[in-house]
């Protein structure tokens, strides 16, 4: 009888067992900040420098595919890789979201430095990259000082320092948590861990 009575004792705790977190603070994520952003999102910081971000596009946009509706999907490029050219393709990362044909733009700009070598030395280099794919160099040229993407630029540099991004790529969730991008295994584990920090209070 005493053994039946702790069989069922054992089955009973296993659901409590199971229903530990998948994920754990420390491990899996930080918190970065108390007070998360209004509005459901995933904020990611990258540069077009960065070859794990480059490696990264397709989970990336896996993630993006995935998420509920409702939920919003940035990316936020840095500034501190490149040496001086950090900025310019932070900022045509700008003009190409202003032009709206930022997702066209990336995967070539991103093939163009990791899988051709060929690295722009000029804006005037940034901006053959965007005529060569359809865009008129008089448009360029309207966007890339415009107040607009100036804006986004100084919002790009204000996300980075208030999360304190030092590596890419980075993912904030809610604008809250980071995650642990080293923690990270596979594309299922990826969808699940942000899933899990969106729906944290």
């Amino acid at each position: 009888m005493k053994k039946i009575l702790l069989f069922i004792a054992a089955m009973l705790m296993m659901p409590m067992v199971h229903a530990a977190p998948e994920f754990k603070e420390g491990v899996n994520y930080e918190v970065v900040k108390q007070t998360g952003s209004a509005q459901p999102e995933v904020l990611e910081f990258f540069s077009y420098y960065c070859p794990h971000c480059y490696k990264f596009e397709p989970i990336a946009s896996e993630l993006k595919k995935s998420l509920p509706q409702g939920v919003s999907f940035k990316k936020n490029p840095v500034a501190f890789l490149g040496r001086e050219m950090g900025p310019e393709m932070q900022r045509a990362y700008a003009v190409a979201n202003l032009l709206e044909v930022e997702g066209k733009l990336t995967p070539v700009i991103f093939s163009k430095l990791h899988e051709q070598k060929q690295f722009p030395q000029s804006r005037d280099d940034v901006k053959q990259i965007f005529v060569d794919n359809g865009v008129k160099g008089e448009e360029f040229d309207g966007a890339v000082d415009s107040f607009a993407v100036s804006g986004m630029v100084s919002q790009f540099d204000r996300n980075t320092e208030e999360f304190q991004i030092r590596g890419v790529p980075a993912f904030v969730v809610n604008g809250k948590y980071l995650i642990k991008i080293e923690s990270i295994i596979s594309q299922d584990q990826f969808n699940r861990l942000v899933s899990f920090l969106l729906a944290q209070k």
